[in-house]
This record gives C-alpha cells, sequence and structure tokens, in this order.
C-alpha cells in the first residue's frame, strides 16, 4: 500500500499498487507528452530561424552570381561581335582567294585544251617508235636465239661424233689387248702366265714407289719353311719405325687351254695361312680366274665373310687396293703409334719384372744354398760337438782309469804280491835278507 497526500486540501489516503501504477503512468505520460510537445515547438522554431538564415544566405549568394554572370555576358558578346567582324574579313578575304583560284584554273584548263592534241599527237608518235624499236629488238634477239641454237646443235653433233669416235677407239683397243693377251696366253705356259701376272704387278708397283710409296717394302716371299707360301709381301711404316699396314699378295692365272678350270675360292685358305704365318693384316688375290664372273670384274670383292680382312681383285686394281688399305690404316696410324708406345712401356715394365724376378730368383736360389751350407756346417758342427763330447768322456775315463791304475799302483805292495805265492815270498825274504844278488838294470 502506498501513502498519498493530496497537494489540494493535503489529506492523506492510501492507494494499492495498481493503483499508485496507474496513477504514476497518468503522470508520466501526461509529462512525456508536454515534454514532447515543448522540444517539437522548439525544434520548429528552429528549423524556421534557420530557413530564413538560408534563404538569406542563398539570396545574398545568388545576387553575387548574378552580378558576375550579367559580367561575364557582356564580354562574351564583346567577344562574338569582335569574332563576328574577323570572320567576316576571313570570310571575304577566302572568297576573294578562291575566285582568283578559280581564274587560273580556267585560264589553265584552256591553255591545256589547245596543248592536249599535240600532247596526244606526241605520245602516238612516241608508242610507234617504240613498237618499232621493240620489234627491232625481238628480230634480232630472234636471230641471235637461231644462232646459238644452230651453233649448239653443230657443237652437239661433234660431241657426240667426237664422243663416239673416242669410245670406238677404246673399244677396239680394249679388244686389240684382249686378242693379244688372249695370243699371248696361248704361247705361255701355267707357270708363265702366273710369273707374268707377278712381273706385271711388280712393274706397276715399282713405276710409283718412290713418289706414293717411300718407305714401303715390297718384296717376293721367299721363306717357305712352314711348307708354302705368299708371292709377295707388302709393308709401309711412318718415319718413326711404326707399321701402318702389312698385305700378303697371291697372283693366280691360268692359259685358256688349261683344262682343269681353277676357281677363286680354292685358293682363300691357303693365301689366309700364309697370311697368319708371315704375320700380315690384310691378305689380296690378285686374280684373273673366272674371267666371266660379273662378281670378280665388278672391282674390289671382300670376301671377309670367308677368311678375315681378305680381298679378291684383278690386276687393274692391284695399285688401287694397296692405297685403299694404307690410307684406311693411316687413320689408325695414331691409335698405333699410341699402342706401340704402350708396348714399348709395356716391354721395359716387363724387362724390369723379368729382371726382378731373375734377381729374386737368383737370390732365392743363393740363399736356398746358403742356408743348405749353413745348416750342413751347423750339422757338422753338431756332429764335431758329439764327437768332441764322446773324446772328452774317453778322456775322462782314461784319467778315472789312470787314477784307479795309479791308486791300484800306489796300493800295490810285496805283501800283497807274494800273498798265497810262498815261492815268490821266499825269493823276496831272501832278497830281503841280502842272500840273493839284486841286478842294476844296466847289466840287464
Amino acid at each position: 500500500m502506498h501513502e498519498i497526500i493530496c497537494p489540494h486540501c493535503t489529506k492523506a489516503f492510501k492507494i494499492d499498487e495498481a493503483g499508485y501504477a496507474d496513477i504514476l503512468k497518468q503522470v508520466r505520460d501526461h509529462d512525456f507528452e508536454q515534454q514532447l510537445h515543448e522540444r517539437l515547438e522548439l525544434a520548429e522554431q528552429v528549423n524556421q530561424n534557420a530557413v530564413e538564415l538560408a534563404k538569406t544566405k542563398a539570396v545574398s549568394e545568388l545576387e553575387k552570381v548574378t552580378a558576375a554572370k550579367d559580367a561575364e555576358i557582356q564580354r562574351l558578346n564583346a567577344e562574338i561581335k569582335a569574332g563576328e567582324a574577323a570572320t567576316e574579313f576571313a570570310v571575304a578575304k577566302a572568297i576573294s582567294d578562291l575566285e582568283k583560284e578559280r581564274d587560273a584554273l580556267t585560264n589553265e584548263l584552256k591553255q591545256a585544251s589547245h596543248d592536249k592534241e599535240a600532247v596526244s599527237q606526241l605520245n602516238e608518235a612516241k608508242q610507234r617508235l617504240a613498237i618499232t624499236e621493240a620489234v627491232d629488238v625481238v628480230k634480232t634477239e630472234r636471230d641471235e636465239l637461231k644462232s646459238e641454237l644452230e651453233r649448239a646443235r653443230l657443237e652437239k653433233q661433234l660431241a657426240e661424233k667426237s664422243l663416239k669416235e673416242k669410245y670406238e677407239t677404246q673399244i677396239k683397243d680394249r679388244d686389240d689387248a684382249i686378242e693379244r693377251l688372249r695370243d699371248m696366253k696361248a704361247r705361255l705356259s701355267t707357270k708363265m702366265v702366273g710369273e707374268t701376272l707377278e712381273q706385271h704387278c711388280e712393274t706397276e708397283f715399282n713405276r710409283i714407289r718412290a713418289t706414293a710409296f717411300p718407305r714401303a717394302y715390297f718384296e717376293k716371299d721367299n721363306d717357305s719353311r712352314a711348307g708354302s707360301k705368299g708371292d709377295y709381301i707388302f709393308r709401309d711404316s711412318d718415319e718413326a719405325g711404326t707399321e701402318i699396314v702389312s698385305i700378303m699378295f697371291e697372283m693366280k692365272n691360268e692359259n685358256d687351254e688349261t683344262a682343269t678350270k681353277k676357281k677363286n675360292e680354292d685358293f682363300l685358305k691357303e693365301l689366309d695361312k700364309d697370311r697368319h704365318e708371315k704375320n700380315c693384316e690384310y691378305a689380296v688375290l690378285v686374280s684373273l680366274l673366272e674371267p666371266d664372273s660379273e662378281l670378280y670384274n665388278s672391282g674390289i670383292v671382300d670376301v671377309s665373310h670367308r677368311h678375315r680382312k681378305m680381298y679378291v681383285v684383278r690386276p687393274q686394281f692391284f695399285i688401287p687396293i694397296i692405297t685403299l688399305l694404307r690410307n684406311a690404316a693411316q687413320n689408325s696410324l695414331q691409335y698405333k703409334t699410341e699402342l706401340a708406345s704402350v708396348r714399348a712401356q709395356n716391354i721395359d715394365i716387363t724387362d724390369f719384372e723379368d729382371k726382378l724376378v731373375e734377381f729374386k730368383d737368383g737370390f732365392a736360389r743363393n740363399y736356398e744354398l746358403a742356408s743348405k751350407k749353413f745348416k750342413t756346417a751347423i750339422e757338422e758342427i753338431d756332429k764335431t760337438i758329439d764327437h768332441l763330447q764322446k773324446t772328452k768322456d774317453a778322456l775322462l775315463g782314461s784319467e778315472n782309469n789312470l787314477r784307479l791304475a795309479n791308486n791300484k799302483a800306489d796300493d800295490l805292495t810285496v805283501k800283497k804280491l807274494t800273498k798265497g805265492n810262498p815261492t815268490m815270498a821266499a825269493k823276496f825274504a831272501d832278497l830281503k835278507n841280502g842272500a840273493v844278488p839284486i841286478l842294476d838294470e844296466a847289466d840287464d
């Protein structure tokens, strides 16, 4: 319960919580509305004052802007008037200039119309002259081309004729050489045919030996200790003596009338054997056998599939095969030189090792002999020591026996000697008594 005093009558009365809350709410709502109304009026008054002030300020600024715009408008009007005057003057001048240019162009046009006919006539004359000149040039070129064509035709005919005559001559010479060789072969024996081929190859090689192979060795193989031999051995070396290439050659030919025809393959195995025995790198069979074989007539034939580093050639390829193999070997000469140097070093090392092994073997042998003799000497010393020890023992035994004998001699008396011997005892007794004379040793 709440006690409330009336402000008019000063009487107090009590009210419950609900009534007190209701009265309090009424009082608060009334005060709030009154304060809100007062504040709204105050805000409205402030807004009106602010609007009036803003209006006044805006009017003042508007007047200032209006005055500035008026001044700008007057200045622009003055400039427009000045520009209009300048434009009118420029237009008038331009019109005058255009009229002058029009008059000049009119005059030029009139003059050009007068000159047009002359120019046209001149151009036609120039065109006719150019056409005439072009026709002359074309005719001249045509004539030159005809002359060149005719000359080329003649040169071709001459070249064909010369080439034909050349080949006919070569064919005739070849036929003559074939016929000559056949006649020669018919007159020679089988052995002479082979020797003639060897002589041919040797002559061809000696023809270029001084220029192409100055340090080469090319001689017949006369060493038949192994049971067989080739025909020629070729070896070439560099300035240092390192071998570049080595070739074993075999030359084979036969008469046309020979009953048994040989083949190149029949001689390959024996040639390979000779190559290995003579320590040659390559083997070459120079052959005229199987004259109709397209394989052997085509050039240098590599038969390495049968025997390593072996070739079959016709005599005309004898010098080329040497040159090819020598040039191919020269590419690996550097490696051969290095290999020879390494081999020389290995030989030096091997010699050193051999000498070292020889020294070790000799030292071991001498050490073994000295050791044996030393052992024998020790054994002899041991035997001597044993012998001396035995001699010492024997001497010691003799000394002991001598001592014993001495002792026995010292213990020997007449009494002991005559004990049990009455005869000797009587004699010694007589001797002692002087009955028997004593004989001196001198008297004896």
